[in-house]
């Protein structure tokens, strides 16, 4: 199933709990509560788990998962984590973690 597609039925899934369909520097977002939580970059779906968190380490330790550099300019965000589509099954997980990180 193709990214775009993949991110749709999650933004689907987490509707009824506050998540809305948003941009973040042009790429589509996941939002809620006025704040990005996961932002679609090609065949990349990044989340704000949290430096220093279990999710957060526990997704870094994904083959192939990264810091977030939204710029691609080498200045990586901190609190997110950029899981490749190859882990496409975790996404739903990590989107329901970092949305609930939200009311943290």
């Amino acid at each position: 199933m193709p990214s775009d597609d993949l991110f749709d039925e999650i933004a689907s899934d987490l509707a009824p709990r506050g998540a809305t369909v948003g941009a973040m520097f042009g790429k589509r977002a996941l939002k809620a509560h006025g704040k990005a939580f996961a932002c679609l970059k090609a065949d990349l779906l990044a989340f704000r788990l949290g430096d220093g968190t279990p999710a957060h380490a526990e997704a870094l330790a994904l083959p192939v998962a990264e810091l977030f550099d939204p710029s691609g300019k080498h200045r990586p965000f901190k609190d997110w984590v950029a899981i490749p589509v190859a882990h496409a099954h975790a996404w739903p997980h990590y989107a329901a973690t970092a949305l609930d990180s939200l009311a943290n």
